[in-house]
């Protein structure tokens, strides 16, 4: 989607270039003084913080780009630059193509109330009000009229699977289903963009499983430009278009899932991939070989998006070459269970080339 997305020359929903966050009184005399090339202990030294660190990349329409690191990585700081809740210290940021950094306060609202939407780690509820007035509050805030706001609010409940607990108050959900009201809330100005922050962090494993299914479910629905980040690898691979992870301010490495585990740019990225299952990431399309001739193939077929153990048992059991083929049933490859068997218990850890 993004690279074809890329190919076709579309326009970035957001751009950033050279952006630099830099915490301390002397930062902008620092960053001036580097000429963009930041050392972070050497700044550190002089009582500066780099939060970011030369950040440059795009995001695509309805593409899902997670930012992901360790504590202190950078990470969240580099979200709030994006959304202006934190100023820059250096560089560039358009929003559809319009300069961010450039805005006037009364203009920088207007684009977050009609453009942006926000998830963040703290659910933010307003305890006081029930499920159904907190999703309405931020259409109050806009000028709606309280008719036009409960309807869309519960619009919204129906959304994010909540019928029925609309007369609820915060205090009588659970940790997910408070977070659904936070994304209800985020998603009931209808954004453009949408920013998570660790929006799944502090929620139990098997709750937190639950909305990362309701969240790709979301997307499949809205389709959204959306910024997320997290910490929790396995979460970026599961939820991501493409991955940046940083280190120190910096990204390491901005590139597909399939990319980023076959191909780590770093030894931190390295680091990061090498405990991942393999076959669990990677689609068909990552391993697959060119197509061979018809006789050589046998009669089953998978789809070149399919993730590689889904249809590992069923290609295992076939003794021919299996076509591959794309979303319009087209044979785009081909690939036969030694390669799968080499993936699963020995060359499985190899260097490919992209894709």
């Amino acid at each position: 989607m993004t690279s074809q997305a890329i190919k076709n020359g579309a326009k970035p929903v957001i751009k950033c270039s050279s952006v630099y966050k830099v915490f301390g009184e002397n930062a902008k005399k620092l960053l001036a003084k580097s000429n963009g090339r930041v050392d972070a202990k050497i700044f550190k030294d002089a009582g500066c913080v780099v939060g970011v660190n030369n950040a440059s990349f795009e995001v695509y329409e309805g593409e899902i780009l997670v930012v992901m690191g360790l504590s202190g990585s950078g990470k969240s700081t580099l979200l709030r630059c994006i959304s202006r809740l934190t100023d820059t210290t250096a560089g560039d940021i358009f929003i559809d193509g319009q300069d961010l950094l450039a805005m006037t306060s009364k203009q920088l609202i207007e684009l977050r109330r009609s453009k942006m939407g926000m998830v963040f780690q703290n659910f933010g509820l307003l305890p006081h009000k029930t499920i159904l007035e907190n999703i309405a509050f931020p259409l109050q805030v806009k000028g709606k009229s309280t008719d036009d706001s409960v309807k869309r609010a519960l619009e919204m409940v129906k959304l994010v699977g909540l019928d029925g607990r609309e007369n609820y108050f915060p205090r009588q959900l659970s940790g997910g289903q408070q977070q659904r009201v936070g994304i209800a809330r985020s998603l009931a100005v209808e954004p453009d963009i949408w920013f998570l922050d660790e929006p799944f962090s502090a929620l139990d494993p098997l709750i937190r499983k639950e909305m990362q299914d309701e969240f790709l479910r979301l997307q499949g629905v809205l389709n959204k430009t959306i910024l997320f980040v997290t910490h929790d690898f396995n979460e970026a691979l599961r939820l991501a278009d493409r991955i940046a992870i940083m280190k120190d301010g910096v990204i390491e490495q901005l590139d597909t899932p399939a990319n980023i585990v076959l191909c780590p740019a770093t030894e931190y990225v390295r680091k990061f991939t090498e405990e991942v299952p393999r076959e669990k990431v990677l689609k068909i399309e990552s391993v697959m070989d060119p197509a061979v001739d018809a006789s050589l193939l046998g009669p089953l077929q998978v789809s070149n998006g399919a993730i590689i153990y889904t249809v590992a048992e069923a290609i295992l059991t076939e003794p021919k070459h299996v076509a591959v083929i794309n979303t319009r049933g087209e044979v785009v490859g081909s690939i036969h269970s030694a390669k799968i068997i080499s993936m699963l218990f020995g060359q499985g850890n190899a260097t490919h080339e992209k894709v």
